[in-house]
């Protein structure tokens, strides 16, 4: 999906609501687990319930990847069932010498048409830049996140700086705006404006609204730029606001409200 779709579908949706599918089985309401397949069934009805008010999905691949290959086929039929009027993130966080990386790359862009792919920029460039070489995919680099542990590493003093802004600089040389995102929590609603001064035409993935207490309207005000630049991932919040068997019901209504107080900023 090129940039130019993404701000397209931004603008028409007045959203720009990302869905986070990080389907856990012990979390779904009992009487789907009666049926054969209940991960992909609760999937189903979260998509159908919340398509009208997103423009983006998140699959968080290690909630798939720790049922084998059944949790793979899953994630598959999931993909194929969202289509092509999303934008399809998989949230796999990989990065590894340049060879395994273009592996990686393969198996999210071409095998499972995903648009885009979290990246850990730990390994430097040449674990990067595989990722960046497939047209029309984007690559979303962990810049500040909004763990407890993003004190570890990110938040560390360096002669230039703090080392996550290190990173969005040097990262941002390597690609584009037309392909290149940063994840920066919501939590660390401090630092988006300075962070604009970096990246100030970027896209930014913001995880950490909803469950985590990010102020969506708060992020909104200082981190949209002039093509809105910023997609809001909520997960929790949406997908489990309900254990009953009005799940998919109470999904709409929350991604219904998170996309209403988005127009309110577009």
């Amino acid at each position: 999906m090129t940039r130019e779709n993404l701000i397209q579908f931004i603008r028409q949706r007045n959203s720009y609501l990302c869905v986070g599918l990080d389907t856990d089985i012990e979390l779904l309401p009992p009487h789907l687990l009666k049926g054969s397949d209940p991960v992909f069934e609760f999937n189903k009805a979260i998509i159908d319930a919340t398509r009208a008010y997103c423009v983006a999905y998140k699959i968080n691949t290690a909630f798939y990847e720790a049922m084998g290959a059944a949790g793979w086929s899953i994630m598959e039929k999931t993909v194929a069932y969202i289509g092509k009027e999303h934008f399809l993130i998989a949230d796999a966080k990989r990065g590894d010498i340049g060879n395994t990386s273009r592996q990686y790359a393969r198996a999210f862009f071409d095998t499972l048409p995903f648009d885009a792919i979290t990246v850990a920029p730990y390994m430097g460039k040449d674990s990067v830049t595989p990722f960046l070489e497939f047209p029309d995919k984007w690559t979303i680099v962990l810049g500040l996140t909004s763990n407890p542990g993003a004190a570890d590493f990110e938040m560390l003093s360096t002669s230039n700086g703090l080392l996550y802004e290190q990173v969005l600089k040097k990262v941002s040389s390597w690609g584009s705006p037309d392909n290149l995102m940063f994840v920066v929590g919501a939590t660390q609603a401090d630092s988006f404006t300075h962070i604009r001064s970096i990246c100030p035409s970027h896209f930014l993935l913001v995880p950490g609204v909803g469950a985590q207490g990010g102020s969506l309207k708060e992020i909104s005000l200082k981190a949209m730029n002039d093509d809105i630049g910023i997609l809001v991932n909520v997960s929790r919040a949406i997908i489990y606001a309900s254990s009953k068997e009005d799940f998919a019901q109470a999904a709409a209504d929350a991604a219904k409200a998170y996309q209403q107080e988005m127009s309110l900023y577009l």
